[in-house]
């Protein structure tokens, strides 16, 4: 149980990196990496609150709920971003959105006790 924990939770650190990286490197442009990243966010933070909920572990509630909400939001971001930008009507604030949400979800993770 606590390799596939540890599996998941390198995906989960990856998506992030696709996340932060795409807006760092690209600085504007939406790529697949930032869409997949910040689905991949999404799906594999869900995984990890399962994890710990079949476990013995206490999860915080109200801290997965808004981690949840950045999360939908980074994602959101994301897929408008390059909805966006496949029209050519690209915006680089919602790229950099997504970035800082992202920042702010990891803080919040790394944070909150």
């Amino acid at each position: 149980m606590d390799l596939l924990k540890t599996l998941v939770l390198v995906l989960h650190l990856l998506g992030l990196l696709a996340i932060v990286g795409s807006v760092v490197i690209r600085r504007g442009v939406p790529t697949p990496a930032l869409v997949w990243g910040a689905r991949a966010q999404i799906l594999t933070g869900l995984v990890l609150v399962g994890l710990a909920e079949a476990g013995d572990g206490d999860v915080n509630h109200m801290k997965i709920g808004i981690k949840l909400l950045v999360a939908l939001a980074v994602a959101a971001c994301a897929e408008i971003a390059a909805a966006r930008e496949r029209r050519g009507e690209g915006n680089p604030n919602l790229v950099h959105a997504a970035g800082a949400l992202a920042v702010v979800n990891a803080l919040i993770a790394s944070l909150w006790n």
